[in-house]
């Protein structure tokens, strides 16, 4: 006789899925049937039906915002990888050094947004700035203000600044996690470093880069803080990501039609969940 398994350990669960959907549920029913009406107060709307979504859907704008916000995307998945995983590499497993290391790179992981573009700019700025000072010394023009290639070089180095915390961590456990028996092996039949790289590590720790990426995808497609802090979606427009559009439209109290963005933007991030979890199925298999 089979014993059916127990599930009651399911109930502990309860209180934190009743936590997440007051804090996530609630909030994007409201926001998606605010998407439907025109909003003079919260007391006083009007349906409009698809007429928001229609707006939207028809501007080219809204196709501008979403090739910016993938650039970016993109700018920061191909720096920072590369990057952290180096860093994870380099940093020693099981000593004291490895462990200080890591407390270093996880340090921007906790500073307040707010704060970050702040920083950021007191290190550029022409007096007293020490950025600044150093692209002075050697004649090079940084305009973040007026030159596109320039602020997107800025926004991806504060970005990288921020979270290779995170890709640096998640590499290393991965790392940590794989069996000394396979490194011995590999010494054994006398396998380069690349070698090692290639066919022990890099899939061993796939899963975990897979995990990292979507996080770093996600974060990057709701940026906002840095790049408003930063130049306000400037030079002529150049930055303007979806987030910053979405704020536009929050800040001139066009309610209506920032819930249809709202929905469109969160449809976008399943979305890109969405992917990543059919490529992390595949990759459990």
């Amino acid at each position: 006789m089979t014993q059916r398994p127990d599930n009651r350990a399911w109930l502990l669960m309860l209180p934190a899925m009743s936590v997440l959907g007051i804090v996530g549920l609630v909030p994007l029913i409201a926001v998606f049937n605010y998407a439907f009406f025109d909003i003079f107060t919260l007391q006083s709307r009007f349906w409009v039906g698809t007429e928001w979504f229609a707006e939207l859907v028809g501007t080219p704008d809204l196709y501008a915002a979403l090739g910016r916000s993938l650039l970016f995307s993109t700018l920061v998945v191909l720096v920072q990888f590369p990057l952290g995983i180096a860093i994870a590499l380099m940093i020693p497993r099981g000593r004291l050094a490895g462990s200080l290391v890591l407390m270093l790179v996880a340090i921007p992981l906790v500073v307040p947004w707010n704060l970050i573009p702040m920083i950021w700019l007191n290190l550029l700025h022409p007096t007293f700035g020490a950025v600044a000072q150093l692209f002075d010394a050697i004649g090079f023009d940084f305009d973040y203000k007026f030159n596109a290639v320039h602020t997107y070089a800025l926004l991806v180095t504060v970005d990288t600044w921020h979270w290779i915390g995170l890709v640096v961590i998640l590499t290393y456990s991965g790392l940590s996690a794989i069996p000394p028996s396979y490194y011995q092996a590999a010494r054994i039949d006398g396998a380069s470093r690349a070698q090692v790289f290639w066919h022990i590590q890099l899939p061993k720790i796939r899963p975990v880069l897979l995990m990292a990426l979507l996080l770093r995808v996600i974060d990057s497609l709701m940026i906002y803080v840095e790049a408003f802090g930063i130049n306000a979606g400037g030079p002529m427009g150049a930055t303007a990501f979806l987030s910053l559009e979405l704020g536009e439209e929050i800040n001139a109290f066009n309610y209506g039609p920032a819930a249809a963005r709202s929905v469109l933007y969160f449809l976008l991030v399943l979305s890109v969940a969405w992917l990543f979890r059919v490529a992390m199925q595949r990759e459990t298999q």
